[in-house]
This record gives C-alpha cells, sequence and structure tokens, in this order.
C-alpha cells in the first residue's frame, strides 16, 4: 500500500506538469495534427502511469481518469474540440480540472429538436439524428437532476455490506455472488464518481452533470447507455468517435442509416479500452472477451434503433415489461462475458485481499490513539 502511496505523489505532479505543457502549447500551436503531435507523448505517457501501480483500484481508477478519459480530450483538443475547447479563455486550473477528472460542466443552453421539444446540453451520442431520438420524453430538469445525499449513503452502506457478505461466500451460490459483483461494480463507480465531482464542484464552483441516473430502471438498451450508465464516458464518446464516423458514413449510406455504424463504432472503440483497462488490472494476455461484451451491445442497440425507425411511437413495451427485459439482457451478458473476465484475472481476490489490508492499516493507525 505505502509503495502505491509513493507512487501517486510521484505521477500527480507529473501528470500537471505534462497537462500545463498542453494547455501552454495551445497558444502557439493551431488546432490539427501538429497540434496532435506535439500531444501525443503525453498520451504515451497517460497510457504508461497505471502500469506503475500494483493495487487494482488505484491501477483501474487511473486508468479510466489518465489512458481514457484524458487522452480522449486530448485527442479532441487536438483538433479544438471537446470540453477542453469550449472556452478559449479557460483559466489553467479549470483546465487541469476538466481534463484529468471524470466531470463535465453543465451548460445553461439547450438546443431544440425538430419537433420544438427541449434537449439537453448533455444529449447522448445517441439523440444526434431523428433515428436515435426516441425515448427523450423526460425534461431536461428531471434528467440531470442531482441524485440526493440520502441515496449515495444507501448505496455506500449497502456496498459495505456487500463487502461483509464475501466472507461467507462459500455458502452462497457462486452466481448469486457474480450477481452482487454487478452490484458492487455499480455502487463502486457511481460513489467515486460522484464524490470527485462533489468535490470537484465545491472547488471549482460550477454545476456539474452527474455521471448517472438510476441504470437499474432502464427501459431499452439505448435508454441504459445513452441516457443513465457512465455518462461521462457517454459525453466524451461522442465527440471522439460517433461524431466522426457519423459524418464518414452519411457520405457512403446517407444521413437516416449514418448513425447504426456510427453506434456500433463507439461501443467497438468502448469495448477496445475497456480491455485495455482490463490488461491494467490482471498483466494477463488479452481474450477481447471483455471487447465482445460491448460488440455485442452495439449490435443489440444497433438492431433496436432500426426498430424503431419503423414503429416510431406507435408502438412500445410497456415499462413493466422493458424495464425487467433490458436489465435481465444486462445482468445475462454480464455474466456470460463481461465477469468471466474479471474471475480469469484475480480482480475479485485482489480486491479482498486491498480491503483486509485496508482494515489492517485503519486498526494498527487507531490502536496508536
Amino acid at each position: 500500500m505505502e509503495s502505491n502511496m509513493l507512487n501517486l505523489i510521484k505521477v500527480y505532479p507529473l501528470v500537471i506538469i505534462s497537462l500545463y505543457y498542453c494547455y501552454w502549447i495551445r497558444t502557439f500551436v493551431q488546432p490539427g495534427t501538429k497540434r496532435l503531435t506535439c500531444f501525443l507523448p503525453i498520451i504515451c505517457l497517460n497510457l504508461f502511469i497505471p502500469l506503475t501501480f500494483s493495487s487494482v483500484h488505484l491501477t483501474g481508477t487511473l486508468g479510466f481518469f489518465f489512458a481514457w478519459l484524458t487522452n480522449f480530450k486530448l485527442l479532441c483538443f487536438a483538433f479544438n474540440k471537446g470540453p477542453l475547447s469550449s472556452d478559449s479563455s479557460i483559466s489553467l486550473p479549470l483546465f487541469l480540472a476538466l481534463a484529468c477528472l471524470p466531470i463535465k460542466i453543465q451548460q445553461k443552453k439547450y438546443s431544440h429538436d425538430q419537433n420544438g421539444k427541449t434537449k439537453t446540453p448533455s444529449q447522448d451520442l445517441l439523440d444526434s439524428s431523428k433515428s436515435s431520438n426516441f425515448e427523450t420524453k423526460k425534461s431536461s430538469k428531471t434528467l440531470f437532476k442531482s441524485t440526493p445525499f440520502l441515496q449515495y449513503a444507501i448505496k455506500g452502506i449497502l456496498l459495505g455490506v456487500l463487502v461483509k457478505i464475501y466472507d461467507y461466500s462459500d455458502y452462497i451460490h457462486p452466481k448469486i455472488i457474480w450477481g452482487m459483483y454487478c452490484f458492487h461494480v455499480y455502487f463502486t463507480l457511481e460513489i467515486m464518481l460522484a464524490t470527485i465531482a462533489l468535490l470537484a464542484q465545491k472547488t471549482l464552483g460550477l454545476e456539474l452533470e452527474p455521471q448517472f441516473n438510476n441504470p437499474i430502471i432502464s427501459t431499452s438498451l439505448q435508454d441504459f447507455w445513452g441516457r443513465r450508465w457512465n455518462l461521462i464516458v457517454t459525453s466524451i464518446l461522442r465527440p471522439t468517435v460517433y461524431e466522426p464516423t457519423l459524418k464518414a458514413a452519411k457520405n457512403v449510406i446517407g444521413p437516416k442509416w449514418a448513425p447504426l455504424p456510427a453506434v456500433l463504432g463507439t461501443f467497438v472503440v468502448s469495448g477496445l479500452m475497456h480491455e485495455l483497462i482490463l490488461f491494467y488490472l490482471g498483466r494477463l494476455e488479452p481474450t477481447f472477451k471483455m471487447m465482445g461484451f460491448f460488440v455485442l451491445h452495439g449490435v443489440c442497440l444497433t438492431v433496436e434503433i432500426g426498430l424503431k425507425k419503423f414503429v416510431t411511437d406507435r408502438w412500445r413495451l410497456p415499462k413493466l415489461v422493458s424495464r425487467p427485459l433490458t436489465v435481465g439482457f444486462v445482468f445475462a451478458t454480464c455474466f456470460w462475458l463481461f465477469l468471466p473476465e474479471f474471475i480469469r484475472c484475480r480482480l475479485d481476490v485482489k480486491a479482498f485481499e486491498e480491503y483486509a489490508a485496508l482494515g489492517a492499516y485503519v486498526r494498527n493507525l487507531t490502536s496508536v490513539f
């Protein structure tokens, strides 16, 4: 644990210096391939950082922050797109926070769709065309309302209960344990991202968009991936993958069907990034089953969008039917492709060892007083 903490102390000044370089060089190098070339050493550095840690929690977190989010934001910034390019007079502290933290500033302006309905500034990667804008029924105020503190507290308690139940895993069916792992990942991600967002919000004095929106009540895959699950990833995949693919596809198959390959391409890239993070965590040869999980969901979502182009709003499943079908499909595919990779890399065992080490460290610390 001590070695990981020392590495963390060494890494963050290096990250800040490298991002300051990106902030400084933007005034001298115009957007395009030249700026991208200047950013490539920093992008490579961010890919290497997670390999310097042995803790699965730190490795996964830093891999997600730097190797994925920061690098994708820099790729956008190289071409004057994305959150780092939203304000030409952006201050250095705000630039650093947006670059290395999983946060997105909540915009105050709203666009409108073809029917005159209000769309949120954080519209998901599926809402850029009529073919994928089927389920935006809620207002922006409802969709992006911050989760109350009580809900986070309850999820924190449930996470602690899950960790305690693992002590009796020898008496519990393995599939039930796997189901608990799903909720463990969800609770951990949401609590961690919400905590970081809260600290950033209080420090910067800005309103930030939430990262999750009750994914367990999703009514479709489009609803789950585009509007409820890990929205910070959705917001960065849109300018880096979805929009360029959509633009290219329009020239080949026309605007009506262009969103379909754009959505599929987005899930392919997401799968590759998850494979990269899994490699950071397990340091094992990839099997690409993790990527298969996201490609499968991309294919199913593409089919879903295609079907909605024909039925539109004339017919849709009741929520009492669509919700269990959606959540059941996500769980089933997690059991098939996602969780086995976690088990293969022994991430559950490593995580439990870290919990035990942290508990022992806290007990030793408190015994001093």
